[in-house]
Protein backbone atom coordinates (compact mmCIF):
# COMPACT_ATOMS: atom_id res chain seq x y z
CA UNK A 1 0.00 0.00 0.00
CA UNK A 2 1.09 3.80 -0.77
CA UNK A 3 0.34 7.02 0.49
CA UNK A 4 1.34 10.75 -1.32
CA UNK A 5 2.72 13.32 1.25
CA UNK A 6 1.77 17.16 -0.66
CA UNK A 7 4.00 18.43 -3.05
CA UNK A 8 4.73 22.40 -2.62
CA UNK A 9 5.99 23.91 -5.95
CA UNK A 10 6.70 27.47 -7.31
CA UNK A 11 5.06 28.62 -10.00
CA UNK A 12 7.92 28.28 -12.25
CA UNK A 13 8.18 24.89 -11.46
CA UNK A 14 11.05 24.40 -8.68
CA UNK A 15 10.04 21.94 -6.18
CA UNK A 16 10.33 23.65 -2.58
CA UNK A 17 9.30 20.74 -0.69
CA UNK A 18 7.70 16.97 -1.75
CA UNK A 19 6.93 15.78 1.94
CA UNK A 20 4.59 19.41 3.16
CA UNK A 21 2.68 17.37 5.73
CA UNK A 22 5.36 15.46 7.49
CA UNK A 23 8.10 18.18 7.60
CA UNK A 24 5.86 21.59 7.19
CA UNK A 25 9.79 23.77 8.55
CA UNK A 26 11.00 23.49 5.36
CA UNK A 27 7.57 25.06 3.62
CA UNK A 28 7.91 28.42 1.97
CA UNK A 29 5.34 31.05 0.72
CA UNK A 30 8.17 31.98 -2.04
CA UNK A 31 10.75 30.56 -3.94
CA UNK A 32 14.08 30.83 -2.48
CA UNK A 33 15.60 30.72 -6.69
CA UNK A 34 13.06 32.77 -8.22
CA UNK A 35 11.16 34.66 -5.64
CA UNK A 36 7.77 33.06 -7.16
CA UNK A 37 4.62 32.08 -5.31
CA UNK A 38 4.30 28.46 -4.30
CA UNK A 39 1.15 26.35 -4.43
CA UNK A 40 0.72 23.20 -2.98
CA UNK A 41 -2.89 22.36 -5.08
CA UNK A 42 -3.84 22.75 -8.67
CA UNK A 43 -5.39 25.73 -9.50
CA UNK A 44 -8.12 24.39 -11.86
CA UNK A 45 -9.53 22.22 -8.89
CA UNK A 46 -7.40 22.80 -5.99
CA UNK A 47 -6.75 18.84 -5.60
CA UNK A 48 -3.30 18.54 -3.75
CA UNK A 49 -0.37 18.36 -5.96
CA UNK A 50 1.42 14.49 -4.92
CA UNK A 51 4.50 14.59 -3.05
CA UNK A 52 6.62 11.98 -1.60
CA UNK A 53 5.06 8.75 -2.49
CA UNK A 54 5.17 6.69 0.89
CA UNK A 55 5.33 2.68 0.30
CA UNK A 56 4.60 0.25 3.87
CA UNK A 57 8.51 -1.05 4.29
CA UNK A 58 9.98 -0.04 1.46
CA UNK A 59 12.89 3.00 1.35
CA UNK A 60 11.20 5.83 -1.18
CA UNK A 61 12.25 8.59 -3.08
CA UNK A 62 11.86 12.00 -2.83
CA UNK A 63 10.16 13.75 -6.14
CA UNK A 64 12.79 14.99 -8.77
CA UNK A 65 10.93 16.99 -11.26
CA UNK A 66 7.65 18.22 -10.68
CA UNK A 67 4.33 16.67 -12.42
CA UNK A 68 3.80 18.85 -15.64
CA UNK A 69 -0.28 17.81 -15.50
CA UNK A 70 -2.90 17.88 -12.47
CA UNK A 71 -3.64 13.96 -11.38
CA UNK A 72 -7.01 14.61 -11.46
CA UNK A 73 -8.53 17.24 -13.85
CA UNK A 74 -5.52 16.39 -16.27
CA UNK A 75 -4.81 20.49 -16.95
CA UNK A 76 -1.51 22.16 -16.95
CA UNK A 77 0.14 22.75 -13.59
CA UNK A 78 1.35 26.78 -14.03
CA UNK A 79 4.72 25.84 -14.60
CA UNK A 80 3.96 24.19 -17.85
CA UNK A 81 1.52 26.61 -18.87
CA UNK A 82 4.87 29.40 -18.53
CA UNK A 83 7.19 27.18 -20.27
CA UNK A 84 4.89 26.53 -23.32
CA UNK A 85 4.00 30.41 -23.54
CA UNK A 86 7.88 30.83 -23.85
CA UNK A 87 7.94 28.26 -26.31
CA UNK A 88 5.39 29.76 -28.45
CA UNK A 89 6.58 33.33 -28.31
CA UNK A 90 10.53 32.36 -28.61
CA UNK A 91 8.63 30.27 -32.12
CA UNK A 92 7.12 33.74 -33.19
CA UNK A 93 10.01 35.49 -33.23
CA UNK A 94 12.30 32.88 -35.78
CA UNK A 95 11.94 35.35 -38.93
CA UNK A 96 13.92 32.13 -40.76
CA UNK A 97 10.79 30.47 -40.68
CA UNK A 98 7.19 30.79 -42.53
CA UNK A 99 4.22 31.76 -40.74
CA UNK A 100 3.02 27.73 -41.35
CA UNK A 101 6.47 26.75 -40.12
CA UNK A 102 6.03 28.37 -37.19
CA UNK A 103 1.89 27.37 -36.80
CA UNK A 104 3.52 23.88 -37.61
CA UNK A 105 6.27 23.91 -34.40
CA UNK A 106 3.98 25.39 -32.47
CA UNK A 107 1.19 22.67 -32.72
CA UNK A 108 4.18 19.87 -32.14
CA UNK A 109 4.99 22.10 -29.19
CA UNK A 110 1.14 21.08 -27.49
CA UNK A 111 2.44 17.02 -28.49
CA UNK A 112 5.52 17.14 -27.55
CA UNK A 113 4.59 18.20 -24.00
CA UNK A 114 1.31 15.72 -23.76
CA UNK A 115 3.87 12.27 -24.49
CA UNK A 116 0.80 10.62 -26.29
CA UNK A 117 0.90 8.60 -29.35
CA UNK A 118 1.26 11.88 -31.57
CA UNK A 119 4.45 12.51 -29.64
CA UNK A 120 6.85 10.68 -32.19
CA UNK A 121 5.39 12.81 -35.22
CA UNK A 122 5.23 16.15 -33.41
CA UNK A 123 9.21 15.12 -32.66
CA UNK A 124 10.01 14.65 -35.95
CA UNK A 125 8.18 17.56 -36.87
CA UNK A 126 9.74 19.91 -34.25
CA UNK A 127 13.45 18.35 -35.74
CA UNK A 128 12.63 18.80 -39.24
CA UNK A 129 11.18 22.82 -38.62
CA UNK A 130 14.45 23.58 -36.11
CA UNK A 131 17.09 22.13 -38.47
CA UNK A 132 16.40 25.78 -40.48
CA UNK A 133 17.10 27.42 -37.42
CA UNK A 134 20.35 28.24 -35.69
CA UNK A 135 22.01 25.81 -32.73
CA UNK A 136 21.03 29.09 -30.22
CA UNK A 137 17.17 28.93 -31.22
CA UNK A 138 17.25 24.61 -30.36
CA UNK A 139 19.64 25.76 -26.93
CA UNK A 140 16.44 27.74 -26.83
CA UNK A 141 13.85 25.50 -27.04
CA UNK A 142 15.51 22.52 -25.05
CA UNK A 143 16.32 25.16 -22.27
CA UNK A 144 12.80 25.91 -21.87
CA UNK A 145 11.31 22.55 -22.56
CA UNK A 146 13.36 20.12 -21.08
CA UNK A 147 11.37 20.22 -17.83
CA UNK A 148 8.39 19.60 -18.73
CA UNK A 149 8.55 16.60 -21.92
CA UNK A 150 9.76 12.92 -21.35
CA UNK A 151 13.06 11.33 -21.32
CA UNK A 152 11.98 9.37 -24.74
CA UNK A 153 11.37 13.29 -26.29
CA UNK A 154 14.50 14.60 -24.84
CA UNK A 155 16.48 11.63 -26.57
CA UNK A 156 14.75 11.74 -29.58
CA UNK A 157 15.40 15.52 -30.12
CA UNK A 158 19.02 16.37 -28.23
CA UNK A 159 20.24 13.05 -27.84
Amino acid sequence: MSSFDIAQICLNGHVINDTYVKYPETNQKYCDKCGEKTIISCQNCHTDIRGYQYFENVISMSMVEPPSFCHECGKPYPWTEEKMAAAMELADLLDELTEQEKDDLKKSLDELVKDGPRTVVAATKFKRILSKTGPEIATGFKDILVDVVSETVKKSIWG
